[in-house]
């Protein structure tokens, strides 16, 4: 039983430095996949939020929800069609999108986190203009022809982040907790990535680490095997020899983006592993992996 408190102190000790070196630092957490399902991995989650926030550790968490739009669309017998990872999003989708987003799973996260003795406060990017945004254009490349522009309807990317907002909640303790809806110049709303919008959040407020959570272990070469740290260029280079594939493609791009707008370190874990932003910030191994500038 002593030999078990001590193994306790040590890795409160082991914390110490990461306490002091976050303590008034913004975090961003893009929450979604697996941590977002898995009930238990849901109240981990939350507490762990929650811990940060009594340890004066300002925490942004931004959402996604693609598997709960899927499966309303689905019952609602609307039209489900995606290009290149991007969901199509007519006006109707639209709909089902900030519904979803905005409404059941965002103050869902809010009262998980909550319950575990946080507060936390929901918010789509429409409230205060949080997140102003304007329609993407979708070019797919043609060998020898001019590119193909493919109208991929209400797909957005931000164009400015009211961080005024967030530190305002964060000033009054609150926690943040963003559906990535954005709003356009003439109202109009926008579906945008999670991801994408968790990176421009983290840049605004020149954030300390910006974390995705995803439902693999984090980057892996051409032999399965985790990169544990990544740099710049050797970043670029696995994308361009074609090693990093697939979505995690985007979430490479949104974290060098996010290094080039001031964020310190940029981190991609597994969000399947029980308490996974907690074992990154606050151990000296970290898991997943590491992109730094």
């Amino acid at each position: 039983m002593t030999q078990e408190y001590i193994k306790k102190a040590e890795i409160l000790l082991e914390a110490l430095p990461y306490l002091r070196r976050f303590q008034g630092q913004s975090l961003v957490v893009k929450y979604g996949g697996a941590a977002q399902q898995d009930p238990e991995l849901k109240k981990g989650f939350a507490q762990d939020i929650t811990l940060f926030q009594h340890l004066g550790i300002n925490v942004v968490v931004v959402h996604g929800g693609g598997t709960q739009i899927g499966q309303y669309l689905k019952d609602l017998n609307i039209p489900i069609r995606f290009v290149e990872g991007l969901r199509v999003t007519d006006a109707p989708t639209m709909d089902v999108v900030e519904m979803v987003l905005a409404g059941k799973i965002n103050k869902e996260i809010v009262n998980l986190i909550n319950a575990a003795g946080g507060r936390a406060v929901g918010l789509s990017g429409k409230d205060g203009k949080l997140l102003e945004a304007q329609k993407m254009e979708f070019y797919r490349p043609r060998p020898d022809e001019p590119p193909e522009i493919i109208d991929i309807g209400l797909v957005g990317e931000v164009t400015a982040v009211n961080v005024e907002l967030i530190r305002t909640l964060q000033a009054q303790h609150f926690i943040p907790v963003i559906a990535p809806v954005g709003v356009g110049e003439q109202g109009e709303t926008y579906n945008i990535n999670a991801d994408t919008v968790a990176g421009a959040v983290a840049g605004a407020l020149n954030a300390a680490k910006l974390i995705l959570l995803t439902d693999v272990p984090g980057v892996l070469d051409r032999e399965g095997r985790l990169v544990s740290s990544l740099g710049r260029y050797q970043a670029l280079t696995l994308m361009e020899e074609g090693a990093v594939s697939g979505g995690m493609i985007p979430k490479l791009k949104c974290c060098l983006e996010a290094l080039e707008e001031g964020v310190a370190k940029a981190h991609i874990l597994d969000g399947r592993l029980p308490h996974a932003v907690l074992l990154e910030i606050f151990t000296d191994t970290g898991i997943g992996t590491e992109i730094v500038g």
